[in-house]
């Protein structure tokens, strides 16, 4: 492939070679220092800085927050530490955009005060000003948060987590805090945490679902000042390996009916399905007061214990946007892209953490089950600067078809279906040259799908990135599978079947990837259905 961002890396790594080499024989000048810091720096942006999803300019950066809509923006908040490539001391950052794709970095929003760290939350435009905050016309948009009192939790106390707010008169760039916060103090609770609100319609209230250690306690109120506890959810329901956090409680119509049912997302850390961090969802009612599991979604879950959003190991603390105009009407999540088992040791220093692809939600049925699909926003497809389409091809002409048409495997979009599928493993590679290799695929005799990145490239910065193959459970003698794949720098996310199944993981080649294979003993089966999308962004 005539990749030309590897050649230029090729160049970077020479001009640093040459640099480190000038450097000795003078005694390394604080100006021929500067130089490799830049070269390096320029070499980290280039190989690992993502094409098409958030990351902010520098420094750290872990779960959304507060994402709303209003007058054609798309707002994200995000947990940021402006000081360092590593957690501390929590702000809200924040980005804008107009189609959840190309975001623009705005100033910090929220800063650490009196009462602690700003950790996760969410925002809601308040459109009958059922606050007050609203002035001459203006709906203030209202950002619950909770207070991180850090001396509280180094004296041992339990109470060192609250309830807090703020509002902005100017579609949420500068804010305001709330003179008597905290809105809700802590009952004794140690993690009593993230916040997520909703207006309930048909109740005409405010609703909160907050993070309480094993469980989701409800909130309501009239005017998002003063609380109400209603009730608890899943002390004794769910995977309960780790602690509960980011809470996200929404109604959904079924796909196809008029149904409506009550979706809960609450992420768990540790104990994901692959390790570390993951995000878990209950399908019920709510009547305003207490959430009830669906009977069938019940049974579904003594099954697996556990419903996942994402079997993938780097999709956590996603929430929706708020104040989607009904003329849309999709739900809207995205997530960190990340694990706490070695967030803080990714290979990437400006900048750590990046967010997954939006995506949007639909709840779908059938006699057995409730299934939350996800696939990427369509915005995306918009970007689409060169697209290859194949009713059919021979698994291998694959290399060679992506050889000719000189496409870019950094800002990919990948769909087709295999099939005619027999008892047989079906590896899907990524690899480049020098031996970084990506492979996932399907085991149709264990009935698994998996990621393998183990020798993707830098995998030795923690014991814990790749210490095994990441896997998700699949119907027993498939016969069919189709696939759609975003690759973008350093990471893959893979949706089956519709997104039906959604894995997401991180990877960090040391060279771009730039070949691609698919491979099995069964010499019959079938590519069909092949769709490539190179993006273009500017």
């Amino acid at each position: 492939m005539k990749n030309k961002l590897y050649n230029y890396l090729l160049l970077i790594s020479l001009g640093i070679f040459l640099v480190n080499i000038t450097a000795c024989k003078e005694n390394k000048s604080k100006k021929q220092e500067d130089a490799v810091v830049v070269s390096e720096t320029s070499l980290e942006e280039e190989l690992y800085r993502p094409n098409f999803h958030f990351t902010p300019e520098a420094n750290w950066m872990n779960d959304p927050n507060g994402m709303f809509y209003l007058n054609g923006k798309y707002h994200l908040y995000f947990q940021y530490y402006p000081e360092s490539n590593v957690w501390g001391p929590m702000h809200w950052g924040h980005a804008i955009s107009d189609d959840m794709i190309n975001w623009k970095e705005q100033p910090i929003a929220l800063y650490p005060d009196d009462l602690g760290l700003i950790f996760s939350g969410s925002i809601v435009v308040d459109t009958n000003n059922t606050s007050g905050f609203g002035e001459n016309g203006i709906a203030p948009v209202v950002a619950i948060f909770t207070h991180h009192n850090m001396q509280g939790e180094k004296d041992g106390k339990l109470d060192f987590q609250t309830q807090s707010i703020a509002y902005s008169l100017d579609e949420g760039f500068t804010w305001t805090k709330y003179s008597n916060n905290p809105v809700i103090s802590n009952p004794g609770i140690k993690d009593f945490r993230d916040p997520k609100v909703i207006w309930d319609d048909k109740n005409k209230k405010w609703i909160m679902s907050l993070a309480a250690g094993n469980k989701i306690m409800f909130y309501s109120s009239t005017n998002l000042k003063e609380w109400n506890f209603e009730s608890d959810f899943g002390e004794n329901l769910g995977q309960h390996g780790g602690l509960w956090e980011c809470p996200d409680l929404f109604p959904i119509k079924v796909d196809g009916s008029d149904e409506t049912k009550w979706v809960l997302i609450v992420s768990i850390n540790p104990a994901g399905p692959n390790g570390g961090s993951a995000t878990q969802y209950f399908i019920g009612d709510f009547n305003g007061k207490s959430f009830e599991l669906d009977k069938k979604f019940s049974k579904q879950l003594n099954e697996d214990n556990a419903v996942w959003l994402d079997y993938g190991r780097d999709n956590y603390a996603g929430v929706t946007w708020s104040n989607i105009p009904e003329t849309d009407g999709r739900k809207l999540f995205i997530g960190w892209m990340s694990n706490w088992e070695y967030a803080r040791d990714v290979p990437t220093f400006k900048w750590r953490s990046t967010m997954t692809i939006a995506r949007e939600l639909k709840l779908k049925s059938n006699k057995d089950k409730f299934i939350l699909h996800s696939l990427p926003v369509d915005e995306l497809n918009s970007y689409s600067n060169k697209t290859i389409k194949k009713d059919k091809i021979e698994s291998s002409d694959i290399k060679k078809l992506l050889n000719d048409s000189d496409l870019d495997m950094a800002k990919l979009n990948l769909e087709f279906e295999l099939n005619d599928l027999k008892e047989e493993t079906y590896n899907i590679s990524f690899y480049n040259k020098e031996g970084d290799t990506l492979i996932i695929g399907l085991n149709n005799l264990d009935n698994k799908f998996f990621i393998n990145r183990q020798k993707s490239g830098k995998v030795d910065f923690s014991e814990k990135f790749a210490p095994n193959t990441s896997t998700v459970s699949m119907q027993k003698g498939m016969k069919s599978l189709k696939f759609q794949i975003l690759l973008d720098k350093t990471s893959i996310e893979i949706f089956l079947n519709d997104g039906e199944i959604v894995m997401t993981e991180l990877f960090f080649p040391n060279y771009p990837l730039e070949l691609f294979s698919i491979t099995s003993k069964d010499k019959t089966f079938k590519i069909e259905n092949l769709q490539i999308q190179e993006f273009k962004f500017n």
